[in-house]
């Protein structure tokens, strides 16, 4: 019987944190809080325009290049390499706009998250009294600490796909999960004035709440367009858990 319940707490939480995502995409259109999310996807969708216009000019003189020793029966040849451009530059956004999105979302996800959470309690973050050089400074201790982290069980594991290969997917699907949850909670608790250390530890409390959250990050990664917008999402998200679950997982 206490299995049975146990089982049932257990999927619970799982869904529980799964749910948050949707929680997340209901927080990023309130007032004082859309700001935070409008600002890091214009900059982005700016690099973009821009690397791809760079590379659309430099290809133009390429192919201005190549049709000067093309015979006028194949001049038709420049439309189909401007197709394949045009698909590889889709390609590159597709797989790339996540990786430029943290990069260039990372020094607005703490004033998001603080922003969402003032939104969900009145208040700002304990810890939110920081100076600007301050978080900079906390933020990029952080980062390679997570980095470190990363790196410590992402060696091992490559190790086990070598040799397991049939749980591989499901390794790295798990592994991901648990990082985006690590990664996305260290915003809200970041701004509550916990390290990298007790981030990871806090995390680790309600590990299936969190791995629920994960795996919907994940998911949602992998859904073209929508993959765009996750990082926001995710980090409101997180700051709702962190809120309802962790309120009290402080320094």
């Amino acid at each position: 019987m206490r299995n049975t319940i146990q089982s049932k707490t257990t999927a619970g939480s799982f869904v529980a944190g799964f749910g948050y995502l949707w929680r997340g995409l209901s927080l990023i259109t309130k007032p004082g809080v859309k700001r935070f999310v409008v600002a890091p996807l214009v900059i982005n969708i700016g690099i973009f325009l821009f690397l791809f216009w760079l590379a659309g000019s430099y290809f133009t003189d390429l192919l201005t290049y190549l049709q000067s020793f093309l015979p006028d029966g194949l001049q038709w040849l420049s439309n189909i390499l401007w197709i394949f451009f045009a698909l590889l530059a889709g390609l590159f956004m597709f797989f790339t706009f996540s990786f430029f999105s943290n990069l260039v979302g990372a020094p607005f996800n703490g004033y998001l998250a603080a922003a969402v959470e003032k939104q969900l309690t009145g208040h700002a973050p304990p810890g939110s009294g920081r100076t600007v050089l301050q978080d900079i400074v906390v933020t990029t201790l952080n980062e390679l600490k997570k980095w470190g982290y990363y790196l410590l069980w992402a060696i091992p594991l490559f190790i086990v796909s070598i040799f397991l290969p049939p749980l591989a997917p499901i390794i790295w699907f798990v592994f991901g999960a648990w990082l985006f949850s690590v990664e996305y909670l260290d915003y809200p608790m970041g701004n509550r004035g916990l390290t990298f250390t007790n981030i990871r530890r806090a995390v680790a409390t309600q590990r299936t709440l969190t791995l629920g959250y994960g795996s919907a990050v994940t998911i949602a990664t992998l859904i073209p367009l929508v993959n765009f917008i996750v990082m926001p999402i995710a980090v409101a998200a997180a700051t709702a858990m962190c809120v309802d679950r962790f309120a009290d997982k402080q320094e």
